[in-house]
């Protein structure tokens, strides 16, 4: 796993923690009673948990677009690319790769 992955993984579990730390504050200076406050977390946790995030790879997106582009949408493709940041797919942060796999689903579904 290369270091920036590490880094970004533990960014992400740092802010979790952070939001987690933020929810306990909110429910002690809220009037809830403790038990109350505590069930509402465990819920948020539980839910958190059965959601695993699937890491969507750059080879992923590169297939799609690639796909898509054959089809006759490369201009499309080169816009969305933009649009998110990037002159090449490369130049684009891979938190953005799951809504750029979302927009690249509609292209060519237009109704």
């Amino acid at each position: 796993m290369s270091r920036i992955k590490l880094l970004l993984d533990l960014i992400e579990d740092v802010r979790a923690v952070a939001n987690d730390l933020q929810t306990i504050a909110d429910a002690m200076a809220s009037d809830e009673p403790a038990a109350e406050a505590t069930e509402t977390l465990v819920q948020k946790v539980a839910a958190e948990k059965e959601e695993p995030k699937e890491a969507i790879r750059l080879e992923d997106v590169r297939a799609v677009l690639a796909a898509k582009s054959r089809d006759g949408y490369g201009a499309q493709v080169r816009e969305l690319i933009t649009r998110h940041g990037g002159s090449k797919l490369s130049d684009i942060n891979p938190s953005e790769y799951g809504a750029m796999l979302k927009e690249a689903e509609v292209l060519g579904n237009a109704t």
